[in-house]
């Protein structure tokens, strides 16, 4: 458990700690001649049990707000400090509203220096302190008087800490990327550079190669310490120093963050709710100037409001922070707002979407908004996948959320969502994929319908009439899925019903008959183009114009620069390819392997290959090719070629018998 002290200047925390631990946090020499803690400081309280109680000191003075800021971002319970004899200070108050936007509901109000007064003023006291907490988070919370010079009331503060620190629910560090909030870099000779902080999220082991945020600069865990002591793991809610290799210290300052490389996505956008505090003299306007203290950051920033809005005192909205240098953040974390000048707390929230897309606040926006304010991952989820038009973009809610493939995949599947595309991954309900694919076949018959003698329906097109809100990636991932169950063909940019023959002249239909047997006849080995036409006795362009707009209908396929295979004869390569794959006990097969098994040439089967690399059908991996789809939806069904003769070329085996007629229908021009 991480207890931070909060109170005004000279009223015993640091004391209090001392007593407590018997640290002196005053560690500075500037500490030492004022008598007044300037920076953070830190503590550690053993447990019977081997675990430890830490313990954060932050300054009281007004000028080193943001030093107490930075201490009090992470913890799990407060100490709010009263001196019994001066009472209820400014800074007292001006903690206490920190916390409470800082959403702290763990803690207890401790009236020190009780030895300086009587008992009628303790009870003043405890009262003026009931009434500062009734409005906060920590309403009702324990008030405690003590007096660390004669020991008064420490062994009932002790005992209280034990059995919070007993009681405490840890916080999760399971299904997160590790996420560290620095407080303090330095150098030891012999060691290099160390950090010292808090484990946000996750866990760090040593060996670990992680990024520092948001400079974007790999390094390693080369050591871990907890309280002094070497450690080969810390998880979160612990602090711990990590030496790290791969950065210096100039490098390295308090609010950056060591993290997860698949979590470093500065940003200089967040989208916020925002809540201005009621003793605030007017109103929060847009674009007002502000210092943002997030973690153990500090940074400037302006407050980005709609037209015509403000923020009134005591109430709250959305609101978008833009700022003057990039952060890391996440969705969930809270943050305080101070004035221009760093002189007075304006408010404080917490943060929706911390990479918020280049776009103007709208009614979808909104709702996205709203959705993503739930608490939990899983909430947010179903709130957004009830959105049918709005697909869900799987890689920004797994980045804000922080979780782990395996967490996110499970949550994906809960919510009802399919995941759609390769290189942006988006996901839309089941039942919205489902009407868009019965809207996409619907409309290509229609097309065909109302063109019978176009090859096919243009694939953008298709896009722009059935779903502008998925991008061509994702779009393409649903006609595949469309076409994997016999519903259409993809072809090229064009998508067709299944079998869909065009119509043609008499004279494409006399040229088929007599392409068609030459390239039957060859197998597996058709001649180019270049040495084809002669054979045929044609004119290059002309067998060459054929030859393409038969591939765009889908009758063949390019091989190379220009050998063309009958759409059959591809089937059967592609099962041949199949087969070879089968036998493979790791399931990759190499070029090698499948030039024996169709008997063609090295050149030749390496270029056959990268065709139904480009169908989708085998994926290149590395040197070798696995199996990436089923071939029969998209080349009809074939069985693999037998196993060739020695010094013989095998011919390809077809499913049917050669179409008596080509595939085309006679019409009148």
């Amino acid at each position: 458990m991480i207890v931070a002290t909060a109170g005004h200047i000279d009223h015993g925390k640091t004391l209090l700690v001392k007593t407590l631990t018997g640290t002196d946090t005053d560690r500075l020499p500037e500490e030492k001649a004022r008598g007044i803690s300037i920076d953070l400081g830190f503590a550690y309280l053993p447990l019977d049990d081997g675990g430890l109680i830490g313990f954060v000191d932050v300054p009281g003075h007004e000028r080193f707000i943001r030093n107490m800021l930075a201490g009090v971002s992470g913890i799990d319970f407060a100490l709010l400090i009263v001196a019994a004899d001066d009472g209820v200070m400014p800074q007292t108050i001006e903690h206490l509203q920190i916390l409470d936007l800082l959403h702290i509901r763990r803690g207890a109000a401790i009236i020190t220096k009780a030895d300086r007064v009587d008992a009628a003023r303790i009870n003043e006291v405890r009262a003026q302190v009931q009434a500062l907490l009734a409005n906060t988070n920590l309403a009702g919370a324990i008030i405690h008087p003590v007096s660390a010079v004669s020991g008064a009331g420490m062994a009932e503060l002790k005992t209280l800490l034990l059995r919070e620190a007993a009681a405490k629910n840890l916080r999760s560090a399971e299904g997160q990327h590790l996420r560290y909030a620095i407080d303090r870099a330095f150098s030891i000779a012999g060691s290099g550079t160390v950090v010292t902080g808090t484990v946000f999220n996750g866990t760090v082991s040593t060996g670990d190669k992680l990024v520092i945020s948001p400079a974007g600069i790999e390094v390693r865990v080369r050591g871990i310490q907890i309280h002094g002591k070497s450690a080969e793991r810390a998880r979160a809610g612990e602090r711990c120093a990590l030496n790290l290799t791969g950065t210096d210290v100039d490098s390295v300052r308090r609010g950056d963050w060591v993290m997860a490389a698949a979590i470093h996505r500065p940003t200089r956008k967040l989208d916020v709710r925002l809540s201005v505090l009621p003793a605030e003299i007017r109103a929060l306007k847009h674009w007002t100037p502000v210092h943002l203290h997030l973690a153990t950051a500090d940074v400037t920033a302006r407050v980005s409001l709609r037209r015509g809005e403000e923020l009134a005192p005591g109430s709250g909205g959305i609101a978008q922070l833009v700022l003057d240098e990039p952060v890391s953040a996440l969705h969930g974390d809270r943050f305080i707002l101070r004035d221009q000048s760093s002189a007075r707390t304006i408010g404080g929230g917490t943060i929706i979407d911390p990479l918020p897309p280049a776009v103007r606040r709208s009614k979808t926006r909104d709702a996205t908004l709203n959705a993503l304010e739930s608490a939990d991952h899983v909430t947010a989820l179903a709130a957004l996948a009830a959105n049918d038009k709005h697909p869900v973009d799987l890689a920004h809610f797994a980045a804000i959320f922080n979780l782990l493939p395996d967490i996110a995949a499970a949550a994906y599947i809960k919510a009802g969502l399919v995941p759609l595309g390769k290189e942006h991954r988006i996901a839309v309900t089941q039942a919205r994929l489902t009407t868009l694919q019965e809207a996409a076949a619907k409309q290509v018959l229609a097309f065909h319908q109302a063109q019978p003698q176009a090859p096919g329906m243009e694939i953008e097109t298709l896009h722009a009439a059935l779903a502008l809100e998925l991008d061509a990636d994702a779009f393409g991932h649903v006609l595949r899925l469309l076409a994997d169950q016999r519903k259409i063909e993809i072809h090229s940019s064009l998508v067709r019903k299944p079998g869909h023959d065009t119509t043609a002249n008499s004279a494409d239909v006399k040229l088929w008959e007599t392409v068609q047997p030459v390239l039957t006849a060859a197998g597996f080995n058709p001649p180019p183009l270049k040495e084809l036409a002669p054979q045929l006795k044609l004119k290059d362009a002309i067998l060459k114009d054929f030859l393409y707009r038969q591939m765009k209908a889908g009758n063949l396929h390019k091989v190379g620069a220009e050998r063309f295979y009958l759409k059959s004869t591809m089937a059967v390569l592609a099962a041949t390819a199949q087969a070879v794959h089968a036998k493979q006990p790791n399931g990759l097969f190499t070029a090698a392997q499948y030039r024996d098994a169709t008997g063609i040439g090295r050149t030749l089967a390496i270029e056959i290959l990268e065709t139904l690399d480009g169908l989708t059908i085998t994926q290149r991996v590395g040197d070798a090719r696995k199996m990436r789809k089923d071939f029969v939806p998209i080349l009809g069904a074939a069985e693999p070629a037998p196993p060739p003769a020695p010094g013989a070329a095998p011919k390809p085996q077809q499913q049917q018998k050669p179409q008596q007629r080509p595939p085309f229908r006679n019409k009148r021009y």
